[in-house]
């Protein structure tokens, strides 16, 4: 293949990717806005349309192989390669949890803990992958580094949030003589909305982990690897 034939594939695969990304992110904002109002009927949304995600990321997989296989790449366009085949396989695991929001919606069966800024956690998740992508696209070092240190914010918002729940459960709800079905309903809440606070911890260690690939693509470092 000639290599200006063999560069414009390896350009629309980042397009690609970073449209990948956009689906992913779309998908968690419709989960998020499924969980704060409620929407039954957008839950079903996310869930049900998942296999658009899955699709792609299959896609996108068979074009990573065949540019290995058939090309033969080495040292950049490898990394860049392997590189893109890790990040799709993040955002579609983030496709996966934006699916559990969906279903934790659904469960849920009442509204638990104000104070507990789930939506405000969402944001700043949203806001890693976009920069996690944008780094991929522009190959942008710094910007990597930046999403790894947000990442220690995001995991000491999400801890807060789940002590407030747990001790809250614990010296209020559980000791004011409620009946045996009400504490049970109320610890099926509660456990959604730790699953709910988890996950999207995890969806910021994705981005990180697709700022770490763009890292090690842009420089062969593998620091924020592991």
């Amino acid at each position: 293949m000639p290599r200006k034939e063999y560069q414009q594939k390896l350009d629309e695969l980042r397009e690609d990717v970073l449209y990948m990304g956009e689906v992913v992110q779309e998908r968690l904002r419709m989960g998020l806005a499924a969980l704060e109002s409620k929407d039954d009927e957008l839950a079903n949304e996310v869930i049900e349309r998942d296999y658009e995600v899955n699709e792609m990321y299959l896609e996108l997989e068979r074009k990573c192989t065949d540019l290995i296989a058939l090309q033969q790449p080495v040292a950049g366009d490898l990394r860049f390669i392997a590189a893109s085949f890790k990040i799709i396989t993040d955002l579609e695991r983030i496709a996966d949890l934006a699916t559990n929001l969906g279903n934790y919606t659904k469960q849920a069966t009442r509204d638990l803990y104000p104070d507990v800024d789930v939506q405000g956690i969402g944001s700043v998740t949203l806001e890693m992958i976009e920069s996690a992508l944008a780094a991929y696209a522009d190959e942008d070092v710094e910007a990597c580094y930046a999403i790894n240190d947000r990442d220690d914010d995001l995991d000491e918002r999400c801890e807060r949030a789940s002590e407030i729940v747990v001790r809250d459960l614990i010296e209020t709800e559980l000791g004011n003589g409620t009946d045996e079905t009400e504490v049970e309903n109320m610890l099926q809440d509660v456990s959604r909305l730790l699953l709910t606070i988890r996950d999207l911890e995890r969806v910021g260690d994705h981005a990180v982990n697709i700022a770490a690939r763009t890292l090690y693509m842009a420089e062969n470092d593998d620091e924020l690897l592991f």
